[in-house]
């Protein structure tokens, strides 16, 4: 910190006293002086007219500086010294460059000089201030499915407020305050050091171990798993009941199937070096800016990496099920976004989407005018039409005139119960007959919607705040067999999103694998743009 107090020399401190003394009213200014205050505001004036919102900020204060003087000293040495930090939240450090800025200061020769550097200043601090707390790229401009929308602090309240704050305060504020981003950022140092200082050591090589198995390649999976932290230090060389507990915790924390088994997946998971690693809790910390909103004390919360939804009161996670998200097509993926969750059908119909029944089952019926029989074909009316009476070869995705719905049974495609959280893109959480998909480590086949393996408790738990018996209340309108809506007394929050690296409470990493390659792209983006962690190349 030292360093950067006699930044600009005496030039600067000296100029900045003077304009301090032009502002006192009724003070008498030798013409020298004056000159030099005129020529120092003209080089604001012209320099901040390129950005408007600085413009405007700087015409406020009749072009008076902000970072000049020995009363600036507090503020300019907190900027340098968070620009410096820029790296421990995963940013761009090369966008401030704080040796660069602190060259042109001390190069500064004149009154017109300064007053550039004043603008320049003021520019790194707002986009530093936009970095850290809003993300470096704006979601949708990543990917489509990326609709999150980022809250945006307006430029000249950043600069107003940054003036009249303690300036170390305020700009330690700026990041996200969410124990998660604080979990991220810790996590993130802890892997550099950790790479700094030997990283997990050898890959293994081997295709699969199992219980009993010994060997040059279980002793690299076992000081694997010592390195991660996942198992404490042995010298086994045989494939225990220790590493097979610990090979079992690597794998609950990596979303693989949970048999104690190094099968290909777990150790291709395991070999994964820190540099991937720390990229995923970059990308992650730049999701938790985007992430501005109130999530909510009581929210749902679904992870479409992690496949599964969860309900949160308070921070704690009360009801967890595993799902089945969109598949792994442009056409099918799962978007990421936030809603309320109003109400839930019990019993329902199965509205098929547009596009469902134009692109497969018009093509069939056209091949087969029973095809797809489980389904009614109904008019813009909503009444049931004879498919006997359809030539379905007179029409084609754009003029095909009927929808299709499948009444409400066990066999529907929603199963018995749907959430709904109204939305544009037709998302909602719903219930499946096809059940034997909640096995499989990687569920990814629905058209978008999110299925859910437990269906009914997650009512159970929604019904819970308006219920002393929700699985009453469920069953009673089920057995009815009859569509019914059931209206939540107090709408829920709903977060869909998309986290490959994610804390748990204790500060614990755990991973998954990016199924829609969302966060490559982010990555991608992101170096870009400059941001560079510990042997990663972009």
């Amino acid at each position: 910190m030292g360093r950067f107090i006699d930044f600009a020399g005496a030039r600067l401190r000296r100029f900045g006293c003077v304009v301090s003394v032009v502002a006192l009213a009724g003070t008498a200014i030798p013409a020298s002086v004056q000159a030099q205050v005129t020529a120092f505001r003209q080089a604001v004036a012209e320099t901040a007219a390129r950005d408007d919102d600085v413009a405007a900020f700087y015409r406020s204060r009749n072009f008076e500086g902000i970072w000049s003087g020995d009363s600036a000293m507090g503020h300019r040495n907190a900027l340098l010294s968070a620009l410096e930090n820029a790296g421990h939240h995963g940013l761009p450090t090369n966008r401030y460059d704080v040796a660069s800025l602190i060259a042109q200061m001390q190069s500064a020769r004149t009154p017109a000089e300064l007053g550039e550097i004043e603008v320049l200043l003021t520019k790194t601090f707002l986009q530093y201030a936009r970095d850290v707390q809003s993300g470096v790229l704006r979601p949708k401009s990543v990917d489509p499915m990326i609709v999150r929308e980022v809250t945006y602090t307006p430029r000249v309240d950043l600069l107003t407020e940054f003036r009249s704050s303690n300036p170390t305060t305020f700009l330690r504020s700026l990041p996200p305050s969410t124990p998660e981003y604080t979990r991220l950022v810790a996590a993130k140092l802890r892997l550099e050091t950790q790479q700094a200082t030997g990283g997990w050591g050898p890959v293994v090589n081997a295709e699969k171990l199992e219980a009993g198995a010994t060997g040059a390649e279980v002793i690299a999976l076992r000081n694997r798993l010592v390195a991660m932290g996942y198992l404490e230090r042995s010298v086994t060389a045989t494939y225990d009941a220790q590493i097979t507990e610990a090979v079992r915790a690597f794998q609950r924390g990596h979303g693989l199937q949970e048999d104690g088994t190094a099968g290909p997946s777990t150790i291709a998971e395991m070999n994964r070096p820190i540099s991937e690693r720390l990229q995923s809790i970059v990308v992650a910390m730049e999701r938790e800016r985007w992430f501005s909103q109130d999530k909510g004390d009581r929210h749902v919360w679904v992870n479409l990496t992690d496949f599964s939804a969860k309900v949160v009161d308070f921070g704690q996670v009360t009801f967890s099920t595993r799902s089945v998200i969109g598949a792994v097509d442009p056409d099918r993926e799962t978007p990421e976004f936030s809603d309320i969750m109003e109400y839930m059908v019990i019993n329902p119909s199965w509205y098929v989407p547009r596009s469902i029944v134009t692109k497969e089952y018009l093509p069939q019926m056209q091949r087969n005018r029973g095809a797809a029989g489980h389904l009614l074909i109904t008019d813009r009316n909503g009444r049931t039409v004879n498919r006997a009476n359809i030539d379905f070869n007179r029409y084609n995705a754009r003029n095909f005139p009927f929808s299709m719905r499948q009444p409400p049974s066990s066999r529907n495609a929603l199963g018995l119960v749907k959430f709904m959280f109204p939305n544009q893109y037709n998302i909602y959480l719903h219930d499946t007959p096809a059940k034997s998909l909640f096995g499989r480590e990687v569920r990814a086949y629905s058209h978008g919607c999110i299925r859910l393996n437990d269906p009914f408790d997650f009512a159970y738990a929604l019904l819970a705040k308006q219920s002393d018996n929700p699985e009453e209340l469920f069953q009673s309108r089920l057995r009815t067999g009859n569509e019914s809506r059931v209206t939540l007394d107090e709408a829920v929050p709903v977060h869909l999103v998309y986290r490959t690296a994610f804390t748990t409470n204790t500060g614990d990493v755990e991973f998954r694998r990016d199924i829609y390659g969302r966060d490559r792209k982010i990555w991608n983006a992101l170096t870009r743009e400059g941001v560079v962690v510990p042997g990663v190349q972009g």
